[in-house]
């Protein structure tokens, strides 16, 4: 197997057709002399709701880019050559108050008000308004999954005169920008629409109103406010915002924007803010469009709706890898996402990365756990599977971890909790997933018929097996034993063992379970079903 160097990696990435090297080689190709300073990614988030999967989601994939692209050039994460930034939208204005949020009333007063300039309706930990709480959210949340990122607030660049220069640029190509947005929109909407918002002096709100550009260079405006009068004033320094469409351009432009992708709901708004960036003089950002979640029905999640799924929903039942695992693959297709992926997506992800130590290295580029873990892939693989802990702490009694660990080092002598927190993490995850979707539904049928005598067949062969017996070894007895008595197939024989010894249709290898669940702990089993028969 070739080791893989740097300059081996730098090769290979080159032709990989794993996404992220896809994605990587666009920003190379716009850069194919190399950038006076570094790459910029962003990732943009509205402060009006709180962060969620779909927060982690844009992060973590554009930061799997990022890393694509590092190796594509030879560089490090610590040499600077790259940064991502994690945008807050906090200028905005409130348009309606999020169902989730404590002093609904309160906020109500405060529509129309930017997020930055609302106070914060969130009682115990106080912050400065309603965004900075949701920005501390969102900060704290990226932290936590341990993403390197430079959080950038959209009310900072606008209150500190960070944006003024971009905004004058704005003000001169205010025409060019109508040219391009008024064909867009509907009748009603043209006669208020202004690329530039200003804030009411008097109410403070966020107005929807005709501009008239007075002084580009001076940044002077004039609209009519809300009770009707003529106002004349300054749009830099925090008085007045882009309209969003306008207001992404203007920021992929005043921040440098190399790599930013976005939901597919937001295809038309990319390619209008694209135009504008170049009337700016600018270039609209590389990047991918992906789809959106849907439900287990397969309809598109929504808030409103309360259809979505939580990080805590996730993480509750499966690991962060799992999750993260889930999420590279085939971004630009609408992917399910509900609680009843969790068990495959654990086990998926232990199999590749058992598997990546031994590829080559074009099949590691192409490997999930490469770009999950940064290249830098964990070794130490699992004793078994997450699928097989489930079926052990789904039957009476052993929804317990201390009790299920008896089991698993029993099966595995040398793990513990001590020297395999990976898996006494995921032991504990198995039992809330076993304790909240599989117990509730199992229901140990009798056996019947032939099934009748196969099960004293298969409990008098077992009582010649050592309990320490491998897993192989046992499955061999099984088969033997199913063979033997007139099932259709064996698929048959071992329906038949699930539904009557762990109440479900679909279960485990056999041997391999009983080699975890222990010979004698199989056999009470099989002596409680055949009661059931009596």
């Amino acid at each position: 197997m070739t080791e893989m160097t740097e300059s081996v990696l730098q090769e290979a990435a080159r032709t990989s057709k794993a996404w992220p090297y896809e994605e990587a080689r666009r920003i190379l190709k716009r850069h194919p002399e190399g950038k006076d300073g570094p790459v910029i990614f962003e990732t943009g988030y509205g402060p009006s709701g709180l962060p969620h999967i779909g927060t982690f989601t844009e992060v973590l994939r554009t930061t799997m880019v990022r890393r694509a692209y590092e190796e594509l050039i030879g560089a490090r994460p610590e040499d600077g050559r790259t940064r991502l930034i994690a945008f807050s939208d906090d200028m905005d204005g409130l348009r309606k108050v999020p169902d989730n949020v404590p002093q609904r009333e309160m906020l109500e007063e405060h529509l129309g008000r930017p997020l930055s300039r609302i106070p914060d309706p969130f009682d115990g930990e106080r912050h400065k308004s309603f965004a900075h709480h949701n920005n501390a959210m969102l900060r704290r949340f990226l932290d936590q999954y341990g993403f390197d990122y430079e959080f950038v607030s959209a009310a900072e660049r606008y209150n500190s005169g960070g944006f003024d220069e971009a905004l004058r640029t704005v003000l001169r190509r205010n025409q060019d920008i109508l040219d391009i947005m008024l064909p867009t929109l509907r009748e009603e909407r043209r006669a208020t629409y202004s690329p530039i918002l200003p804030i009411s002096p008097t109410s403070g709100r966020v107005l929807q109103v005709p501009v008239e550009v007075i002084d580009a260079e001076a940044g002077m405006i004039a609209f009519t406010d809300e009770d009707g009068s003529r106002v004349e004033q300054s749009a830099l320094g925090g008085m007045a915002k882009c309209q969003w469409k306008v207001d992404w351009a203007m920021r992929w432009v005043a921040l440098d924007v190399d790599y930013e992708m976005y939901g597919k709901d937001l295809t038309d708004s990319g390619v209008q803010s694209g135009r504008i960036a170049r009337v700016l003089g600018g270039k609209k950002p590389e990047g991918l469009i992906y789809e959106m979640f849907l439900d287990e029905k397969g309809e598109k999640i929504s808030k409103s709706k309360g259809n979505g799924l939580s990080m805590e929903e996730w993480l509750t039942y499966g690991s962060r890898e799992s999750l993260a695992f889930y999420l590279y693959r085939e971004p630009k297709k609408a992917k399910n996402l509900h609680l009843g992926l969790v068990p495959r997506a654990v086990d998926e992800y232990w199999q590749f990365r058992g598997n990546y130590g031994d590829q080559p290295i074009d099949k590691r580029l192409g490997n999930p756990v490469h770009h999950i873990h940064g290249g830098d892939v964990p070794e130490k693989g699992l004793p078994l599977t997450y699928g097989l802990l489930l079926n052990l702490v789904s039957l009476p009694g052993v929804q317990d971890k201390q009790l299920a660990w008896k089991f698993v080092q029993r099966y595995a002598p040398g793990a513990s909790p001590e020297s395999d927190p990976e898996l006494d993490e995921l032991i504990g995850l198995a039992v809330n997933y076993a304790r909240d979707f599989v117990v509730p539904g199992l229901k140990r049928r009798a056996p019947e018929g032939h099934e009748v005598e196969a099960l004293r067949a298969l409990d008098e062969a077992l009582a010649k097996v050592p309990e320490d017996a491998a897993g192989e070894d046992i499955q061999n007895v099984v088969f033997e034993v199913g063979k033997a008595y007139p099932f259709d197939s064996l698929r048959d024989w071992f329906k038949a063992l699930y539904e009557t010894l762990l109440g479900s249709e679909q279960g485990p290898r056999m041997g391999s379970f009983i080699a975890l669940y222990g010979v004698d702990n199989m056999r009470r089993l099989i002596a409680e079903a055949l009661e059931m028969a009596n």
